[in-house]
């Protein structure tokens, strides 16, 4: 398949069966077998994703953290070294430009560095947006993409799989920490993180050795899987993806993510029209929807309560894990009720759906 930019592990997904389509501008792996086998080996053991389409943008300078505390929504002063935080970058309407990770890797204010994982759509938007912003801070901003591959290892084999490949105590991460080490004597970020609702980690590592790399976790039991799992996991566990959940139009705050905006003194970009939300309360809210049949409630399908029109599909899906259909909507506040029956119109008929409490599967441990 022909398309712009290819990932260290490309010629290995293509000589591994690999059904490959574009993503993004990236040609990146759908599935090997099965999406579900994928999903459940994520659930059940250890799924492998290639996620060096991702963005990783590094930060650096005497003002790193000041820039971004301008430029994020989490307060990135807060931050412990090896902290990750996730955030939102947000326009001056407070619409989302991203969302993305931000992690502290200094212990030192004269030498601040921050890697800001970005979603692979928006790395040339937030690339330029932060370049705009950037007159007036003592800062550099480095896009190490293409210079590095990035792994994601998740499910409850995670731990044992990766530890032993790893220079330090991996196993000792607190969830959404991070540090420097080494993975099979390649330098080397890992962290504590991931976009399945299982345990795991992301690793960050020269494109050179990526292959090398992801071999060993194959051949060690990580189940090779692609986007379509990556998508039915995140949204078990309700984890928003932008372009659906996410965008310009709407703010953080009626998608749920109140949790990632701080206000604090002297604002952020977006910041004074956010606290304008907040104060006279959102007027749409993301929810959970639960079919009562195995229909799939596709992203723009409208959300009937009765005869009106109360919102539309963000995001939908057959769950293997809970082996109903769900999906994700973004609806009018006063109708976001738990328990509150609603319709969803898919293809000229009314399909009856319940509201539910996010996320739809949460990890017992």
């Amino acid at each position: 398949m022909s398309t712009g930019l290819k990932t260290p592990l490309y010629d290995w997904h293509v000589a591994q069966g690999g059904r490959i389509v574009d993503f993004a501008g990236w040609a990146m792996p759908v599935q090997y077998t099965s999406i579900v086998a994928e999903h459940v080996a994520v659930r059940t053991a250890t799924g492998l994703f290639d996620i060096s389409h991702m963005g990783r943008l590094w930060i650096r300078g005497p003002q790193a953290q000041a820039f971004l505390d301008r430029v994020l929504t989490t307060n990135v002063a807060a931050l412990a070294p090896g902290q990750v935080s996730y955030s939102l970058v947000c326009n001056t309407l407070g619409g989302v430009l991203d969302d993305v990770l931000v992690t502290r890797f200094d212990a030192a204010t004269p030498c601040q560095e921050y890697l800001l994982v970005v979603n692979a759509s928006n790395r040339q938007k937030i690339v330029a947006w932060l370049e705009t912003h950037r007159p007036g801070f003592d800062v550099q901003i480095d896009d190490e993409t293409l210079a590095t591959g990035m792994i994601a290892v998740q499910g409850p084999g995670a731990v044992s799989l990766v530890t032993p490949l790893v220079t330090g105590s991996a196993a000792g991460l607190a969830y959404y920490t991070a540090m420097r080490g080494q993975v099979l004597g390649q330098d080397a970020i890992i962290s504590r993180t991931g976009y399945t609702g299982e345990d795991g980690f992301e690793l960050v590592v020269p494109a050179a050795a990526t292959q090398s790399i992801w071999e060993t976790l194959v051949a060690a039991g990580g189940r090779p899987c692609g986007l379509g799992s990556r998508d039915t996991l995140r949204l078990e566990a309700a984890m928003p993806l932008y372009g659906h959940e996410l965008s310009e139009a709407g703010d953080p705050l009626s998608a749920g993510l109140g949790f990632a905006v701080k206000f604090r003194e002297g604002g952020f970009l977006g910041s004074e029209a956010l606290a304008a939300v907040k104060q006279r309360g959102v007027t749409k809210k993301r929810v959970g929807l639960q079919l009562a049949g195995r229909r799939i409630a596709r992203e723009t399908l409208p959300v009937f309560a009765g005869e009106r029109q109360i919102g539309t599909v963000t995001s939908g899906t057959f769950s293997p894990t809970l082996e109903k259909s769900i999906a994700m909507a973004v609806i009018e506040a006063d109708a976001a009720t738990p328990g509150a029956s609603v319709e969803i119109e898919i293809r000229g008929s009314r399909e009856p759906a319940t509201i539910v409490k996010l996320p739809f599967y949460k990890r017992v441990t």
